[in-house]
């Protein structure tokens, strides 16, 4: 036990040095916005469940330049603080934005996408309309990580959502199944082993295997639901959603980034993606393409962010 507060008392320690935890101080124009996933991480340990800068004032409307709200998503093992630099952005660009922790399960209520994937759509679509109601709008975006950037598919085919999402941004999406580098064939064999099926049955990631009847549930082709808007942003060293291009989409209402093709000093993985500031800045541009601004290309370390302090992409737009 004193080794576990031991260790989160360092994760908080390196959370301040990044930038601070969750609170709302950090949406502010004069705070600074953390560009490490190491961020989101610490916020996690030190305020789990707490929604990050910038999330979840319900009392927001959204506005003639930006008249939907953004829901923003988290992939497997990570929950609303996730969202550490895009939520404070987007906040202080002058949309509604809003985020919630789904798929939670044995792990306890801060660790979510862990559910099978019919559940964590089922509380994706629930939360997603009670941010309508909230905000008064027909329509929301969303900007998805990991299993918060393929869940939604299945929301949209089987849960009437597709009439609810009129852009989904996905950042290192599985849309058409992860390897995970190799270790899903690993998985694929414990599967077969006895008293491993329960545990697979409820176990969401599980569901995502190449080839997976999943997969094709999700029917992850844009062409199927030509009234949303659909961007796949991808890195090539990406480790978990692999190979990386199964984070890329088809279709005449899709388009696809790869970091490496903008700028190739851009190492971030899976997990950076969230905090790295090319793929923010084409979050941004997205959500607002009429507004849309240069990206500056820097040096991104994996999990550690930019090795210079980015130009920041945020402001009213």
């Amino acid at each position: 036990m004193e080794f576990v507060t031991r260790c989160a008392a360092l994760v908080a320690t390196v959370a301040v040095l990044l930038g601070g935890v969750a609170g709302t101080a950090a949406a502010e124009r004069d705070e600074p916005v953390p560009y490490s996933y190491l961020a989101g991480l610490a916020a996690q340990a030190a305020a789990p469940g707490q929604p990050p800068p910038g999330a979840n004032d319900w009392s927001c409307r959204p506005n003639e330049h930006h008249p939907r709200p953004v829901v923003l998503l988290h992939g497997l093992g990570n929950e609303t603080v996730t969202w550490q630099t895009l939520s404070p952005l987007l906040a202080r660009s002058g949309y509604c934005v809003f985020t919630t922790t789904y798929g939670t399960g044995a792990l306890g209520p801060a660790v979510g996408a862990l559910a099978p994937v019919e559940r964590s759509a089922a509380e994706i679509g629930a939360f997603i309309d009670r941010v309508r109601t909230a905000t008064g709008v027909d329509r929301v975006d969303v900007v998805g990580h990991s299993m918060g950037a393929a869940v939604p598919f299945f929301y949209m085919h089987h849960l009437g959502g597709a009439s609810t999402i009129a852009r989904l941004i996905g950042l290192g999406g599985p849309f058409h199944g992860t390897t995970v580098s190799g270790l899903a064939m690993l998985g694929d064999r414990i599967r077969d082993l006895p008293g491993a099926a329960a545990i697979v049955a409820d176990c969401g990631p599980c569901q995502m295997s190449p080839g997976s009847p999943m997969i094709d549930l999700l029917r992850a082709d844009p062409r199927l639901l030509p009234d949303t808007e659909f961007v796949g942003i991808v890195s090539r060293y990406d480790e978990i959603a692999t190979p990386y291009t199964t984070g890329l989409l088809e279709g005449p209402n899709a388009r696809n980034v790869v970091l490496q093709d903008m700028c190739a000093t851009d190492f971030s993985e899976h997990y950076g993606l969230t905090s790295d500031p090319v793929a923010v800045a084409e979050v941004l541009n997205a959500l607002d393409p009429e507004r849309a601004r240069p990206v500056d290309c820097t040096v991104v370390a994996p999990l550690l962010g930019p090795l210079a302090p980015p130009v920041e992409h945020g402001g009213v737009r």
